[in-house]
């Protein structure tokens, strides 16, 4: 992740000279954007009526006056910017920055012609902060979608497009606004501690509806988007406001808030139903507690929805037996009854059908065995106990994971474990084996998320 950090600190220098009154000097205002190479300061400095225009000047480190100029050794460039605006780039590695404070810092100055020569009239710090975070740029149909007319800028011009794009924005070099947000969620944390979010409308299917999204826990009007277009909502807020909760975990003081977008709910008498997406993400800053207040995160992910209720409804299961332990075929219909030597391995897969949502999970409960198809006839011989291998046998049930079998779309819709094959003993005549088939049976439940605790079994399990 990377994030763009913006400082700009004046410092007006009057000079005193003697026998001469000293006008009062011009402000140069300026923009300064910092990049991960380097950084851009553009300032109104060109003058229709001047004959001399003023000048950027700088000091290297043993305190020499020098004119700035496109200079590749030095690491600066000098060019006219939009109107009368002249743009400085310097690299960080320019004779003229220097280290300070986990900040890269470089002095200029505004050199004007007077009556007596030269003059500086105006001096200023120009300071960025050394450790930058670069967010991913957006995916190029992420970008290209946008149409010109919709898109919001994401930083002031100028830009290089290297830094635009490890803002996490889009850059075109055909129209104006060459940086732009793309669709889906950017999130910048300022160092004077601020939230930047920027929420597009397609970053769900279907997609938001951008006047239903809002702040969890903000209610007055400073909580709202400071601006909304067709494609985008932007909510600029600072970190003690709008519900944002702070937190300390180590050395880092974490910030966080929440997005939610409402939905239109269209009732009847007998139900009622929404085609609006569900919407809800929380965003978080953390920022090192004994650094100079620089962010050190930022990250922006969807809360986990809600459990489903529990309601009856079709659900297809099967248990099928692999002819092997890669489980690359199965036994079909015709082939059984299996015929299988007394402690050979069979191989059992447990799975859901005809289910293609990736947050589904399969939980096996208990598996167990009888001589006939009933579950519930005597006498019964047990495989898993709470989903684990029954610790009373002496040849252990083994479970097979399935988190990353290649030949499974949805791995989570399956359960594989395999036994070693027995026969039943007659209850009336002590160690006389049973004849005839043995069958499986096992009590599963389907729970969603996959990936939480309640969707896993660690073995082994108190009775």
């Amino acid at each position: 992740m990377w994030l763009l950090q913006c400082i700009l600190l004046c410092f007006p220098l009057s000079l005193a000279l003697s026998g001469w009154r000293t006008p009062k000097a011009p402000d140069y205002a300026g923009e300064l954007h910092c990049g991960l190479q380097s950084f851009q300061f553009t300032v109104n400095l060109l003058s229709q009526e001047a004959e001399s225009p003023p000048a950027l000047i700088a000091w290297d480190n043993q305190g020499l006056l020098y004119r700035l100029q496109n200079d590749s050794d030095c690491g600066t460039w000098v060019w006219q910017g939009p109107g009368s605006s002249v743009v400085l780039e310097a690299t960080y590695g320019s004779c003229y920055v220097t280290e300070w404070d986990s900040h890269y810092i470089m002095p200029i100055g505004v050199e004007e012609a007077g009556e007596a020569g030269p003059n500086v009239v105006t001096k200023k710090l120009l300071k960025c902060p050394m450790d930058l975070l670069a967010q991913d740029a957006p995916d190029a149909d992420q970008c290209d979608s946008i149409p010109v007319a919709d898109r919001l800028p994401c930083a002031p011009l100028p830009i290089s497009h290297r830094d635009c794009e490890q803002l996490g924005c889009c850059y075109s070099s055909k129209e104006v606004n060459s940086c732009y947000y793309g669709n889906t969620v950017t999130l910048h944390c300022s160092q004077e501690g601020r939230f930047s979010i920027a929420v597009s409308r397609n970053v769900t299917l279907p997609p938001l509806l951008l006047d239903s999204v809002r702040l969890a826990f903000g209610n007055d009007s400073g909580c709202n988007p400071v601006m909304t277009t067709h494609n985008f909502a932007l909510f600029q807020l600072p970190f003690t406001s709008c519900g944002t909760t702070r937190r300390i975990t180590g050395d880092q003081a974490v910030y966080e808030n929440e997005l939610v977008a409402t939905r239109d709910v269209k009732r009847w008498s007998r139900g009622s139903i929404t085609r609006d997406s569900i919407f809800r993400l929380r965003v978080s800053c953390s920022y090192s507690v004994s650094s100079s207040s620089l962010p050190v995160n930022v990250q922006v992910f969807t809360l986990p929805p809600p459990l489903p209720e529990i309601q009856p409804g079709p659900l297809t299961l099967e248990l099928q037996i692999a002819k092997d332990n890669n489980y690359s075929s199965y036994y079909t219909a015709g082939d059984y009854p299996v015929v299988k030597l007394l402690r050979d391995p069979i191989y059992v897969e447990v799975s859901i059908l005809h289910r293609t949502d990736p947050y589904l999970g399969l939980l096996l409960h208990q598996c167990w065995a009888t001589p006939s198809t009933s579950p519930l006839s005597q006498p019964q011989w047990p495989v898993l106990v709470k989903g684990c291998p029954y610790t009373g046998d002496n040849y252990q049930t083994q479970l097979i994971p399935v988190q990353n079998a290649w030949d499974l779309l949805f791995p989570s819709h399956h359960r594989r474990f395999s036994i070693f094959t027995f026969s039943f003993v007659d209850p009336a005549v002590a160690k006389q084996a049973l004849k005839g088939q043995v069958y499986l049976h096992c009590s599963v439940s389907v729970c969603q998320p996959a990936e939480m605790p309640s969707c896993r079994v660690t073995c082994p399990v108190a009775d």
